[in-house]
């Protein structure tokens, strides 16, 4: 019976091939916003995620108060992390140990050319650099050693792309860094992200001494012990510093965030975006919704002696209702099963095209079972309940009223 009605409901639309699409597209367009969106926002979520993994789970990270939007840079605001910081947080029971590094916006020159980067102060000590994370892992050449002073590490964009320069960085060229000469030694990893692998990295005394930092840090990372939780270690941290600097609960002039609260920060705000986004896409599946039920309306209306012809024969009030909840359904499942191609497909297209042109893996789209089965299901549901008022109606039709309708 339920198949009778499938094909009957499938042979209606087909009759009404332009109106049926007509209607289909408005669930089309909606359904392919709200996948595209999804799943390039998902894939970003993952990308981050992947990210932050680079730095370790057992990390806390220590950096001044009121860093709020990019880097944090030395020397801007009042509040400052310094030597004297990373000192006190090494005492800490359960600190494995801790390091910290610089970052600030220099000017490269190489071959004629000027570019604005961010210069990265690095300890020259491998196991220093261990508790930095992989994000300062090497391609080509070779790392610091703890006696090098004026070599340099540049990000792999900066040494690939000949459009900055002119041409790419080799291992030997000389580059200049606020007009002091480097010798690069080294060429970092691939990350991703354009602030990174367009940077230059340089031994952290060098940086001091280039800028006038004196002890400063942008950034401390922190190793925990096995036997401490990163929570732990960050009210420690937290507590000693107050203490040291004089400062009440709430006035800290410094930050300290566990690895998963940065996670969970991002991610908090990503989903937020995210919401925001698919809620105006869902205002073009509301637009489809109406559509439907507009289109249930006329075919009810033209098919009103049809419906008199089935009950005078016998059909049920709940035959004519199923009947056209099938067919509702149906053009809200074909709507979501075109869009859910569609929007594969700008999310694939998405992502190709920031690799090609940006060079960047962060745009990347992600697509769970969930949300495909997921947008199938909620589609045919937007059909269904859009066609549930004029299957009702229809269904309520007085067979003798409905024979003489014409």
């Amino acid at each position: 019976m339920i198949a009778d009605y499938f094909f009957l409901s499938l042979k209606t639309l087909i009759h009404r091939k332009l109106r049926s699409w007509l209607t289909i597209l408005g669930i089309i367009i909606g359904i392919t916003a709200v996948v595209a969106l999804i799943s390039l926002g998902q894939g970003l979520q993952t990308a981050i995620n992947e990210q932050f993994s680079t730095i370790g789970v057992n990390r806390v990270i220590v950096q001044a108060g009121g860093v709020s939007f990019g880097p944090p840079t030395p020397g801007v605001g009042t509040a400052k992390i310094t030597e004297h910081d990373l000192d006190l947080i090494k005492r800490i029971d359960g600190v494995e140990n801790a390091a910290g590094f610089i970052l600030n916006p220099g000017k490269v020159k190489f071959n004629g050319k000027v570019q604005f980067v961010f210069a990265v102060g690095i300890p020259t000590d491998p196991e220093e650099r261990k508790i930095l994370g992989s994000r300062l892992d090497i391609e080509a050449g070779r790392h610091f050693k703890k006696d090098d002073t004026n070599k340099l590490i540049v990000g792999h964009n900066l040494a690939e792309s000949d459009s900055t320069f002119g041409k790419t960085i080799s291992i030997g060229d000389k580059v200049l860094l606020e007009d002091k000469s480097f010798t690069v030694i080294g060429v970092r990893k691939k990350l991703g992200d354009s602030a990174n692998d367009g940077s230059v990295m340089i031994p952290i005394e060098t940086l001091r001494e280039i800028y006038g930092l004196e002890d400063e840090f942008s950034i401390i990372n922190v190793e925990i012990s096995k036997s401490k939780t990163p929570d732990e270690i960050a009210e420690a941290i937290k507590d000693d510093m107050r203490k040291d600097r004089h400062l009440k609960e709430g006035e800290e002039d410094f930050q300290v965030q566990t690895s998963a609260e940065l996670i969970s920060s991002f991610n908090t705000i990503l989903n937020i975006v995210q919401a925001v986004l698919i809620g105006i896409a869902a205002i073009s599946l509301i637009v489809g919704g109406v559509g439907i039920m507009n289109t249930m309306y006329t075919s009810v209306l033209e098919r009103t002696k049809d419906i008199g012809i089935m009950k005078a024969v016998g059909a049920k009030d709940s035959d004519i209702l199923l009947l056209f909840l099938i067919e509702s359904g149906i053009i809200g499942f074909v709507g979501g099963a075109i869009g859910v191609l569609i929007g594969v497909g700008i999310g694939k297209l998405m992502e190709f095209v920031a690799f090609q042109v940006f060079g960047s893996p962060l745009v990347k789209a992600s697509f769970p079972p969930y949300l495909i089965i997921g947008a199938l299901v909620f589609s045919f549901l937007i059909g269904t309940i859009s066609g549930l008022l004029p299957a009702r109606q229809a269904s309520k039709m007085n067979p003798v009223d409905a024979l003489r309708y014409e």
